[in-house]
């Protein structure tokens, strides 16, 4: 016989209705209804079982936490970048450190580590957070779980344990903020019945995210949640009034004339309207407060049903047996049962809307997306909704409409207004073959184009989807308030029922009446939510502001890390330069060679470019594009030789030209005269001169440079303003290095550095800072230094790239941020996103974290000294000084708008401007 873990029946494995493996234990079920509520929570059940079946747990070992007399539990943990054999080693190495962990086995093939591990000791969350040390990070699907009427700080930090203790679970983290659970998991372990569940363990209802929701949706629930809270407000502000008469009566003319029967009356009248107010209006403090409970825990809830519950059964007993009290003591107290409610719930009510407009950038961007697109099907044009659209769809746009979606242009061109997207306000020119961007403005012409990314895989909803993800985040400072709510309401309860010992022993009298008032506006007025908000509300306001500045910020890690930075390390090639060589000079030698009625340099740059024509090679390119933009009418050469390490030997319109190094001259027997120091001048200044002989006679000398970016000089002032280090790093010649860092201002050149080496220098300079050799603008290597005298204090060290070979410089900065015209293994590693290929961003993001940090900062004091002031004025610290003893019901308005108060300071940051718009 065995024993159904949920009903506790005895059945026989043969006659089961079902089975279920869970912890490396079969367990058997008499109906279809136990399975249901098994695989609702297989843990909790699995758990009960093993306790009422074994006997006391021998203790396991002290090093590592595990007891070989424990069923053990075995996982297949997907691991990303989990490919190379030193990479099995690490990730094996990290895991068996872990407590309760037997083994772990690494297969690179599959890229899956498998771990018997003891579930008593640890659990899935903890052991994916024990690969981040050896820089990996776990696979799964990743999920968000709308919380419905999430208001409560100290529930945040319950849910986020229960969802982590959930076999299965990678990660997760609740945002009082998006009332929203992010929650990467294991399919194969565990089920959104069961993350649902542990979400509604707690009293709050699981609903679809409303971040996946669109905006006119959002908006309508958002105003339906706001309408709810708001006829409580009024039902109980309402009932309030009369209470309010009766509570005061001797301030009232015609009531200070009742008699002590007709004042019991109307006070019993008080109970009976009141009770509607406890269970409509404050009912959502109840049910909370229970959930809690059963639980073992205490919340806000739990403060607010203590507080008005008290009030109102001391109330109701002191009104129907006023003998069992003191004389001048059975007075009653539903005005605070009412009015506490009331304007706790409209402290909700409007900070619920003040979180609205916290949300508007993220709302700005969802808008911007195309209700409808004119798609060529069996050659008609049909006006579909967007979401119909499919890949490979023909898409017409006309003048002044959006681009629905994203695609190419089969035919037509246009000017179309990328500014949503790049932040750039003059409009791109398209033509056939090129990509165009879904929500972007066409402007001038038509065009048809052909899509090739719909719905969830346009760039618009993966821009939308960071910004999400990364308000859904936490930034590490969020976790000292979490910590602090965490023991924030026992310390409370504890504070309230000193405060009534104290009062009730030594305070005046009625000291009944005095310990019950004090306790209860103890209760009343502490507020973990502020503290909880204080974080959250600011980083979704600052997150959105950069998202509006182009700045994709992909967590509140990130965001919280880029305030702290010292140091700003620039790739040269596509972040500082254009990453397009282009042409720079044409020097005409001393002899003014010319042809006759023309300009020399026009006519020589003609010849150079119809023989360069004829060369694939990046600069050949640019010259030939050089004399394209002067309209220049390019010829064909007769002859042509290429001299590999010298240049080039052409015959063209009868005449001979030699064009490339010193060394083709020298070999040509071409005297250069003043053309060789001319050409070191050019040299010098970072650009590659070529020289160019017609029929034997030097003629002058052709330039091509990467150029600088125009912006790029302004943006390493700004930072330089800052109090920001800016190092240069490249990989070409010293001389070419030191010619741009010239330009732009860099304060050191690291110069020659292999792609594989970036990482290792990035390592270097967070080690070592270099505060002391800001001036020095000579190449240097810190890899390849002594390590001799270095400074222990971590050097905080932001990397800015493009390329694929600068994603392991990115992922070893303390930030990294991607240039977002560069490519996609860079943008993947980074932790910030520049939309625009501006160093501007760079500004921008460091301007947009320390503003948003500030905010943080402002809620977090604001919040510490409302409570550290407000407690002890509750308890009454006051009254043997000065006589002042704070009644509940303006400790109710304060802790109500405290709330309001740090969501409105975190909304300044909507009208925060860059000094240097990233647009």
């Amino acid at each position: 016989m065995v024993k159904d873990p949920v009903c506790g029946m005895d059945i026989e494995p043969q006659d089961a209705a079902a089975s279920r493996e869970h912890m490396g234990q079969t367990f058997y079920f008499c109906s279809p209804n136990c399975v249901e509520q098994f695989d609702a929570d297989p843990h909790r059940y699995a758990q009960a079982a093993l306790a009422a079946t074994e006997a006391p747990l021998p203790v396991g070992s002290a090093t590592t936490g595990f007891n070989p007399a424990l069923p053990l539990a075995r996982i297949d943990l997907p691991v990303l970048g989990l490919k190379r054999e030193q990479d099995g080693q690490a990730v094996e190495t990290a895991i068996r450190g872990l407590p309760g962990v037997r083994s772990a086995h690494a297969n690179t093939g599959s890229g899956v580590v498998t771990v018997e591990y003891d579930p008593q000791r640890t659990t899935t969350a903890a052991l994916a957070a024990g690969l981040r040390p050896a820089g990996f990070r776990a696979g799964g699907a990743q999920t968000r779980i709308g919380i419905a009427g999430l208001r409560c700080a100290s529930c945040v930090g319950f849910i986020e344990d229960d969802l982590r203790a959930t076999p299965g679970v990678l990660s997760a983290t609740v945002n009082i903020g998006t009332g929203e659970a992010t929650v990467a998991y294991l399919p194969q372990q565990t089920t959104l019945a069961q993350l649902h569940g542990v979400i509604q363990d707690w009293g709050y209802q699981a609903q679809p995210a409303a971040s996946a929701e669109p905006v006119d949706k959002q908006e309508a629930e958002h105003d339906r949640e706001y309408r709810s809270l708001f006829r409580k407000f009024l039902f109980a502000a309402l009932i309030s009034v009369p209470v309010l008469l009766t509570a005061y009566p001797q301030f009232i003319p015609f009531v200070r004339d009742w008699s002590m029967d007709t004042l019991r009356l109307a006070w019993l009248g008080a109970a009976l309207v009141t009770l509607p107010v406890l269970a409509w209006s404050g009912g959502h403090f109840f049910t909370g407060a229970w959930a809690a409970l059963k639980h073992r825990a205490a919340n806000m809830n739990t403060l607010i049903a203590l507080g008005t519950g008290a009030a109102w059964l001391y109330s109701t007993v002191a009104v129907l047996f006023p003998r069992l009290f003191p004389e001048g003591t059975s007075e009653p107290f539903y005005d605070v049962v009412a009015v506490v409610i009331a304007l706790v719930v409209l402290g909700q009510a409007l900070e619920l809307r003040a979180k609205g407009r916290t949300s508007e950038a993220i709302k700005k961007l969802m808008g911007l997306q195309a209700k409808t697109a004119r798609v060529i099907r069996d050659g008609q044009e049909l006006d579909i909704p967007v979401e119909e659209v499919l890949v490979g769809d023909v898409v017409q746009v006309r003048p002044g409409e959006k681009v629905p979606v994203d695609g190419v242009i089969l035919e037509g061109s246009s000017a179309v207004d990328e500014s949503m997207l790049t932040g750039e306000s003059l409009p791109v020119s398209k033509q056939a073959g090129d990509e165009v961007i879904g929500a972007t403005l066409n402007k001038t012409g038509a065009f048809k184009f052909r899509t090739t990314k719909v719905g969830k895989d346009t760039a618009l909803a993966q821009i939308v989807k960071l910004v999400q993800d990364a308000q859904n985040s936490k930034a590490p400072i969020a976790r000292l308030a979490d910590t602090i709510s965490g023991y924030f309401v026992p310390v409370v309860m504890i504070l309230a029922v000193l405060t009534f010992v104290a009062w009730f022993n030594f305070g005046p009298q009625p000291q009944l009446v005095y310990a019950l008032v004090t306790s209860v506006t103890v209760l009343i007025i502490a507020c973990p939510c502020a503290l909880g908000l204080a974080t959250p509300m600011s980083l979704m306001v600052g997150i959105g502001k950069g998202a509006e500045n182009g700045i994709l910020i992909r967590s509140g890690e990130a965001l919280q890390t880029a305030q702290a930075i010292k140091t700003v390390v620039l790739d040269k090639t596509g972040t500082i330069t254009k990453g397009k060589p282009e042409l720079t000079d044409v020097v005409i030698a001393d002899g003014k060679w010319q042809i006759a009625n023309s300009k020399p340099q026009d006519d020589l740059l003609r010849l150079v470019a119809a023989v360069e024509r004829l060369s694939e090679h990046p600069l050949a390119e640019a010259i030939v594009e050089g004399a394209k933009a002067r309209n220049l009418t390019l010829t064909e050469p007769t002859a042509f030789e290429a001299v590999p390490g010298y240049g080039v030997l052409a015959t063209i319109e009868g005449r001979k030209l030699a064009i490339g190094n010193l060394k083709l001259m020298q070999r040509e027997s071409i005297a250069l005269g003043s053309l060789e120091s001319q050409a070191a001048e050019l040299a010098d200044q970072g650009k590659t001169p070529m020289y160019v002989a017609v029929d034997g006679q030097a003629a002058g000398l052709i330039a091509v440079a990467d150029t600088v970016k125009a912006d790029s000089a302004e943006a390493i002032a700004a930072l330089h303003r800052m109090g920001i280090e800016v190092v240069m790093i490249t990989g070409d010649n010293r001389r070419t290095a030191e010619a741009i860092a010239r330009q732009v201002g860099v304060d050191r050149v690291l110069a020659e550095v292999l792609p594989e080496d970036k990482a290792a220098q990035i390592r270097a300079l967070q080690e070592s800072g270099g505060s002391s050799q800001i001036a020095n603008r000579k190449s240097q290597n810190p890899a390849r230094t002594p390590q001799n005298g270095l400074r222990n204090t971590h050097h905080a060290v932001a990397m800015v790239g493009d390329g694929i070979n600068d994603a392991p410089a990115l992922a070893q900065a303390d930030v990294g941020l991607a240039i977002g015209t560069g490519t996609d293994v860079a943008i993947e590693a980074s932790d910030i996103t520049l939309i625009k290929g501006s160093l501007r961003g760079v500004v921008t993001a460091i301007e947009v974290s320390r503003a948003t940090m500030r905010n943080i900062k402002q809620n977090l004091v604001g919040a510490f000294i409302y409570n550290v002031l407000g407690l002890p004025v509750a308890m009454g610290l006051l009254y043997p000084f000065f006589g002042i003893l704070l009644s509940p019901l303006i400790a109710g308005a304060a802790m109500a708008f405290s709330s309001v108060t740090v969501v409105s300071n975190a909304n300044r940051l909507r009208g925060f401007k860059p000094r240097l718009s990233a647009r």
